[in-house]
């Protein structure tokens, strides 16, 4: 076997010792990082010159006054103002094992001693050759998907989901969605997506037609979805490519879908030959297994699922039967290799490290979460908390009214009082959590005092 420069970086007990002591010495500094801590009035100037900066730069300021300092401890982040904040929104669902994290430094090391900053699908590394294997063999063990296509985020990872749906069933165009979708924010993604907000200014393609989500409270809901895709399908005969849809809703409100609910509008997709597509970008590995298709046991119908977020990278995995012709897709940018390098790293934490299934350690911290949770509803938060919901990582409750103005305000509250969360739903809207993989009993029930404080304080200024 020839011997490869490459593989001499690869094997080099040297710079593997760079790397591990690169990695302690990070580890020394994350370990001080114990608790939510107020701001360094010494820190303040310089943070709010930077915040400034921003909002000078982008034209708007941020929505919360957050600027990492660059360190952090598992569920804990610093901020340049000195303060220390619990991170319950992980950038939106990016960082599932927190922050400093250990072995996704180390990945990211070894990505960044690579010969290029960013792979491509002209001239992939071995990085893009392993995480496309890896995602493949974990997503064929219960799906007919054989083959991944790395991109740059999810929107990406939509679009070619779609482009190829359309080259599959041309002439056909169109797209069923559910009311409340979230399909990311380039033009098309922004047309399937169900919020006004994002679509302001923009003109309508009329691509996208729209059913009804599982509504809980609605004991006909998987009728009344049944008959609305149906009357669809008869309204734009042979003009539908692909129904896209999120197995749990995430800006949607974090609504869970059920496998009685999703079987009969696959099977009537299928009959119709409609493809079948689901955005995993934000479920991929926090329902408690990796995919949300294998816990619903739903894999073997589908022709496309998309991922990204957790992965660092975004991902379009399809069957044999949907690949495309040549031409199609591409992309100068598949991924950085820092990010590449460490989501491979993340996914095989997850496989092998005791995260996923209903004894996982996702699955635990669930359940401890929602039970922090309920036990304030029940408590001192009786009437003021309630729908309590989610699963997995993805966890959300509605707090007081449920209106848009007081979840602004409580969201503003808790970061003031140390949480970092955000909100899901459009009426009513909850308090929506993206808690990471490594959260410990001890920051649940820090985070549950901190609730408990903020939305008291907000109800008691209503």
């Amino acid at each position: 076997m020839a011997n490869l420069f490459g593989e001499e970086l690869a094997t080099s007990s040297k710079v593997q010792k760079q790397i591990d002591d690169l990695v302690q010495s990070v580890g020394d500094i994350s370990k001080k990082i114990k608790s939510v801590s107020p701001a360094n009035p010494d820190c303040i100037p310089k943070f709010k010159e930077m915040a400034d900066r921003i909002t000078q730069n982008r034209g708007r300021p941020l929505y919360l006054p957050f600027i990492g300092s660059g360190i952090g401890n598992g569920s804990f982040v610093e901020l340049e103002d000195g303060s220390v904040k619990l991170d319950l929104i992980n950038g939106i669902g990016i960082n599932l094992m927190g922050h400093s994290n250990p072995r996704v430094i180390a990945a990211a090391v070894r990505g960044a001693l690579q010969d290029i900053i960013v792979q491509g699908n002209l001239e992939p590394n071995k990085e893009y050759v392993e995480f496309g294997q890896l995602i493949t063999s974990l997503a064929k063990r219960k799906s007919r998907l054989t083959h991944a296509w790395i991109t740059t985020c999810g929107s990406m990872a939509n679009e070619i989901a779609l482009k190829i749906s359309r080259q599959k069933r041309n002439p056909a165009r169109k797209v069923i969605a559910m009311k409340g979708a979230f399909a990311g924010r380039s033009t098309l993604m922004t047309e399937i997506t169900d919020n006004p907000a994002t679509k302001e200014g923009q003109p309508t393609y009329d691509e996208t037609l729209r059913i009804p989500f599982l509504d809980i409270k609605e004991a006909r809901s998987r009728e009344i979805a049944l008959t609305e895709m149906r009357k669809l399908i008869d309204q734009n005969k042979g003009n539908i490519s692909a129904f896209m849809f999120e197995l749990v809703q995430g800006e949607g409100g974090f609504n869970v879908g059920t496998r009685e609910y999703f079987l009969p509008l696959f099977e009537l997709c299928q009959e119709n030959k409609i493809l079948l597509w689901a955005d995993e970008v934000q479920t991929f590995a926090r329902t408690g297994e990796l995919f949300a298709f294998e816990k619903l046991d739903l894999g073997n119908y589908l022709d496309f699922c998309t991922i990204a977020k957790t992965a660092q990278v975004g991902c379009t995995l399809f069957t044999g039967e949907m690949n495309p012709k040549p031409g199609l897709i591409a992309g100068t940018f598949a991924g950085a290799t820092a990010s590449l390098s460490a989501g491979i790293e993340i996914i095989k934490m997850l496989v092998n490290d005791n995260y996923l299934g209903p004894n996982g350690k996702i699955a635990k911290l669930h359940n401890e979460f929602v039970g922090m949770l309920q036990k304030l509803a029940e408590g001192s938060l009786k009437g003021m908390l309630t729908e309590i919901g989610g699963t997995g990582l993805m966890i959300a409750a509605k707090p007081l009214d449920g209106s848009k103005t007081m979840i602004e305000k409580l969201v503003k509250v808790l970061f003031e009082n140390g949480i970092i969360g955000y909100y899901c739903g459009h009426g009513p809207y909850k308090l929506r959590f993206l808690i990471p993989a490594t959260m410990t009993s001890n920051e649940v029930k820090v985070a549950g005092e901190i609730i408990e404080k903020s939305i008291l304080q907000v109800a008691k200024e209503k």
